[in-house]
């Protein structure tokens, strides 16, 4: 089981949460869909839980900030300095929608926008340094972003993180990016019918029964299950409309 327990390297997408208007309804939907367990959800923290896989740290749920805005999984980057990446952010062209705050003990964040409007994180670790398991079933295995204009956005995030990007062949405009040798996610542009912005995909052993379990729940499939070189692959939507994708590797 890949684990990790150190911060993640600058420009890794290292954190997932969910902004959610319903804290126990998505709770038993994620744990149905992905077997997660949770801990935390103090007042304090306004009711903000870890969801845990195998007790180790997998993403977080919390209650939908801001009313008008959408329930949505968001992406977090890794940094050395939140306050020197919001900075990078405003000076590519993105907003930064409130300056990088103190998370108690766990860590510095800030929500900000690409200069397409799409939402993302950045977080200096503190006792929390990001998912601690990923790429096993009911943890993290890819982010990508799907955005109007896929070479401004490039231009953007490597202004930010230092990307570099790499075509995929005959993927019609995939790139993924790096800050070394290992792809970290990808880019492309938007595709009809499916979400725009960051999304979030779980590893999964079986996508078929998760999807099963995504349409019992109450959820949505976007995307009907298919093969692809990488693994099985489908984009469904929770009840209250936050979309996120589920993989498992083929087998043989």
């Amino acid at each position: 089981m890949p684990t990790r327990d150190t911060p993640w390297p600058s420009g890794t997408p290292c954190w997932v949460d969910l902004g959610t208007p319903d804290l126990d309804g998505a709770r038993a939907f994620y744990t149905s869909v992905l077997g997660w367990t949770y801990t935390g959800g103090e007042p304090e923290y306004g009711g903000y839980a870890r969801a845990q896989k195998d007790g180790r740290d997998a993403a977080g749920i919390g209650p939908q900030m801001i009313p008008d805005d959408p329930p949505r999984w968001t992406t977090y980057f890794a940094t050395e300095d939140a306050d020197d990446t919001a900075a990078r952010v405003a000076d590519a062209g993105g907003t930064v929608l409130g300056p990088p705050m103190d998370v108690g003990p766990f860590g510095r964040m800030a929500i900000v926008l690409d200069p397409q409007g799409n939402p993302f994180g950045i977080w200096q670790a503190g006792e929390t340094t990001g998912v601690e398991v990923f790429n096993e079933p009911g943890s993290l295995v890819w982010n990508e972003a799907a955005v109007d204009d896929p070479a401004a956005a490039r231009e953007f995030y490597g202004a930010v993180f230092g990307f570099s990007w790499q075509e995929i062949p005959g993927a019609e405009d995939y790139t993924t990016f790096a800050t070394g040798d290992r792809p970290l996610g990808g880019l492309t542009g938007i595709s009809p019918g499916l979400p725009a912005g960051w999304s979030t995909c779980f590893s999964v052993a079986s996508t078929d029964e998760a999807v099963r379990a995504v349409e019992a729940g109450g959820g949505k499939v976007l995307m009907a299950a298919q093969d692809t070189e990488f693994g099985r692959f489908a984009v469904v939507a929770d009840p209250w409309g936050a979309s996120f994708s589920v993989m498992a590797e083929l087998a043989g």
